[in-house]
Parts: C-alpha cells; structure tokens; sequence
C-alpha cells in the first residue's frame, strides 16, 4: 500500500524505519521469552486460572500494541495501572513479579523489577515528611512496577490530620506524567479497595485492569503444601498427608486464615515438631527420617485439639 492509498484508507504513514506491513506474533513472542514468562506462572502458582487468563490477555495486549506500532499504527500506549483484590496468601505478589518481567521484555518499563510497599512506606509522621518518603519510593520503583498493598489505608478520612492524601495527590501526577516508565499496582481487599475507589475517583479512573484472586479451595491447598515441601527436600507420608487434609478444613473457618501464607506457616512449624521429634528419639536417622514428616507431626498442630467443654470454662473463670 502506497501512501496515498494509506491516506485514503484513512490509516497513518508509514513507519519512516521502513519496516515491513506485516508482523509474525509468534515470532515475536518467542523472541520476547513472554512465553517463559506464563510457564513459569504456571509452575509457580497452583490453580487461579482466571488470574492467569488475565495475565494472558495483558501479555497479548501488550504483544499486539508492539506489533501496531512496528508497522505506523502508533496508538496512545495502553495504560497498565492495576488493582489486585483478594485475601492474603493468594499469589498477588508472584503476579505482580511476573507482569513486571513480561512489561520489561516487550520494552514497557526499563527494569522490571518489583518494588513492595505499604502505607508506612509512603506516608510521613509531621507536616513535610510525607512527600520526601513518596518520592523517594518513587524514585526507586521508576522502571518497573509499585506494589502498594492494602492500599486503602493510604485514606483515613475519620483523621483530619492524617497526610495519606498528600501521598495519594503525588501518586496521581506520576501515574499520569510518566506511565512510560512506571506501573502502579493497588492491592487488598476487594471489599475496602470498592470503598477506596469510591473516595478517590482521581485513582479508580486510572486503573485500567482490575484482577480478583479468588481463595483456594481445600485441594489446591494441598497440593501448594506438597510443591513447598518438595522445594525443602520433605514429604508427607500417606496418613500425615490425610492429617494435612483435615488440618486444612478445620483450619479455614478460624481468624487470620492467608491461604498459601497460611499454609507455609504450619509446614513450617510441622517441621519444628519433626525436628524435635527426632531430636528427642536420640536414634540414628538417615535420609528417610530427615525427609518424612509423618502423622504425629501434623496432628500436633492445637487446631486437632478439642475445644474446652462450657462447664469446664465457667469453672475456671469461677475459680479465678
């Protein structure tokens, strides 16, 4: 297509670089290693299928707004800003890891490193702190991603005195001036990040993907326990696996539930148990023992005791 024909197509010119009109996208996304990338989502992260379709559908949008700009059909670049919802422990963080290597590969960001903060991090205790700290996470974060989780406490409108909304108004200017070199992500919960939102109309109307993270169910749990153990060179034998099990379910309903995080905790402290077990035993160990965790380590756990009886609880309290 010549340039008149272009003009009357009512398309762009021509890229002066002279590139070809056409663009093989597989080519590119192996050249990029975007597909390394998604693998590597997939080995990490156990279910969230959703969440990883999302992460698809960005990559490709990404891939194909290279592909326009390589043959003139220059478009504003598409805007990135994120918000994650969902409860604790459910990969929010992993994704955000992965987004910044994909944003880096397809020439979005510079580095593609990943920069976690919270509230402390941005906001200052007296009049002129808040914007020094802001700005120097900014600094940092610049050429890659800003993970600001449980964001919604950057706004406390019950403190008149509060200097949240000095760090947010910051924000705001450098997620619009220099979107070129910056991702902001926005994460908590879905419930307080709605009513975030809602009070900052300023910040809902530049994020542009909203991605939930639903819970994992009791199953996917489990099978998060075995890669982790796995990576530490343990294993469950086959009853502590079916303690595990139950541990999952009786563990869920009770406060402070965090999903994977959860899950890494009571690995963790099933281990201290084994150790000491071994310990104790004062026997001679080899590779097996070091390795197994078994059903007396899992069902240690306080969640397998029952509860105190009512009468024994009065009684104590009558006695104190």
């Amino acid at each position: 297509m010549n340039a008149a024909d272009r003009q009357a197509a009512g398309l762009p010119p021509a890229s002066p670089e002279g590139l070809s009109e056409t663009v093989d996208l597989a080519a590119e996304y192996r050249e990029a290693g975007i597909g390394e990338v998604l693998e590597g989502l997939d080995r990490e992260l156990v279910g969230l299928v959703p969440v990883k379709r999302r992460v698809r559908e960005i990559a490709a949008l990404l891939l194909v707004d290279r592909a326009r700009r390589r043959i003139g059909l220059a478009t504003e670049p598409p805007s990135l800003h994120m918000s994650f919802t969902g409860n604790p422990g459910t990969g929010k963080t992993t994704v955000a890891l992965r987004i910044a290597q994909i944003l880096q590969r397809l020439g979005y960001v510079r580095r593609g490193h990943v920069v976690a903060v919270t509230r402390d991090d941005l906001v200052g205790q007296y009049i002129g702190h808040t914007a020094p700290k802001t700005k120097e996470v900014l600094k940092r974060a610049m050429g890659g991603v800003l993970f600001i989780d449980e964001a919604y406490y950057l706004y406390r409108p019950e403190n008149e005195k509060d200097y949240g909304q000095e760090a947010i108004e910051i924000l705001l200017q450098v997620m619009e001036n220099q979107r070129d070199d910056l991702v902001v992500v926005l994460a908590g919960y879905a419930d307080r990040m709605e009513r975030f939102f809602e009070s900052n109309p300023g910040l809902k109307s530049r994020i542009a993907h909203h991605i939930d993270f639903p819970d994992y169910s009791d199953g996917e749990l489990g099978e998060i326990a075995g890669k982790m153990l796995a990576q530490w060179n343990y294993r469950f034998d086959a009853a502590a696996r079916r303690a595990f099990d139950e541990y999952i379910t009786l563990r869920r309903p009770l406060p402070h539930f965090a999903n994977a995080r959860s899950v890494r905790n009571a690995l963790d402290r099933m281990r201290l148990r084994q150790a000491l077990r071994l310990f104790e035993a004062g026997a001679t160990v080899d590779a097996e023992a070091l390795t197994t965790l078994t059903e007396a380590d899992v069902r240690s756990s306080r969640h397998f005791r029952p509860a105190p009886a009512l009468s024994v609880i009065n009684a104590a309290e009558a006695a104190t």
